[in-house]
């Protein structure tokens, strides 16, 4: 493994350190690797170091190539410039990606805390978005501006646009309220945009891995807490398909994976997306007889006829080419 540290920013001290990793050779059935983007803690006032190794080593492990970005902080981290910081790091991994074995388009970001707000920013507003996020007790919500005045409140800027999510948090945080993990996931149930969610029982703010070396053993967690990062993991095989072959389409992943985005309508699109173009609703009227579409909205068309009413392979055909003489404006 090579370790390199790459400053992005001397004047506001803002670096990227990269753990690559081998491919080919004696992985021989790897020739690329995914890759995650560490965002660590602070407050907005430093980077936690519990948040930024041993985070990282969890993806190494799994096989990622990992990069920590320590991002602007104090009197710099004034908005935008964390979020400038993250976009440049995007950027400058996915320019790199031949060179360092990584997918482009199978990257992710995980953030803790104020982290976890950067993080959050970076799937709903960023120029070089991630394709998936993990937000780790995140100030997703308006508290962040007691860290800095100007920052905004994530979810605000949720929308169909955002990348997957998924989130963890402990219902007592003392820190973090709560609400700002539900708000977030409210927003994203609100834009039919995939997500996961585990809201633990009980644990203090800033339980990282939840491993016995990082947790203060007076600052109790319950059992389950640790399990986030082997969830996470497993999400990211779902949701990015992380070690198909290049080109390989990622798994259907709930609603973000449907057509609702793409250039044309089709049997893939949501049924609210395909109604709100006459052509497609006068396609579909003969349906909503049957089914009574309307109160399906946020599910793809074809999990409808193929799945509950078991229409002939033929006539869904039929009808995808129906729909795709539609173009899609809204995408």
């Amino acid at each position: 493994m090579k370790q390199e540290v790459i400053t992005l920013n001397a004047l506001r001290n803002v670096t990227l350190t990269c753990y690559l990793q081998a491919a080919g050779r004696e992985y021989d059935h790897v020739t690329r690797r995914p890759a995650m983007v560490v965002l660590p803690g602070g407050g907005y006032q430093y980077c936690s170091e519990r948040e930024a190794d041993p985070i990282a080593f969890a993806y190494l492990e799994a096989g990622y190539q990992v990069f920590i970005l320590r991002y602007s902080l104090k009197e710099q981290a004034v908005w935008p410039n964390p979020l400038e910081d993250f976009d440049q790091a995007m950027a400058l991994i996915r320019e790199n990606a031949d060179r360092w074995d990584l997918y482009p388009d199978k990257i992710a970001v995980v953030g803790f805390s104020a982290g976890g707000h950067l993080a959050a920013a970076a799937a709903t507003m960023a120029k070089n978005r991630p394709n998936a996020a993990i937000l780790g007790y995140a100030v997703a919500g308006e508290e962040v501006q007691a860290c800095v005045a100007n920052a905004p409140d994530t979810t605000q800027y949720v929308d169909r646009n955002t990348c997957p999510c998924f989130l963890f948090a402990t219902r007592d945080d003392p820190l973090v309220p709560i609400h700002n993990t539900i708000d977030f996931l409210a927003a994203l149930d609100k834009a039919n945009v995939s997500f996961e969610s585990h809201i633990y029982a009980y644990g203090p703010h800033g339980i990282s891995t939840g491993h016995p070396s990082i947790l203060n053993p007076n600052k109790k967690a319950c059992a389950r807490a640790p399990r986030w990062v082997a969830d996470s993991i497993g999400w990211l095989e779902d949701v990015l398909g992380a070690y198909g072959p290049d080109g390989m389409e990622p798994p259907v992943c709930g609603p973000y994976f449907t057509g609702d985005n793409d250039p044309f309508l089709s049997i893939s699109c949501t049924v609210g997306h395909l109604l709100r173009f006459p052509e497609a609703a006068a396609l579909l009227e003969p349906y909503n007889a049957r089914l009574g579409l309307r109160a399906a909205r946020r599910v793809p068309l074809v999990t409808l006829l193929r799945d509950m009413m078991r229409l002939p392979e033929a006539e869904l055909t039929t009808l995808e080419e129906a729909l795709k003489q539609i173009p899609n404006p809204q995408r």
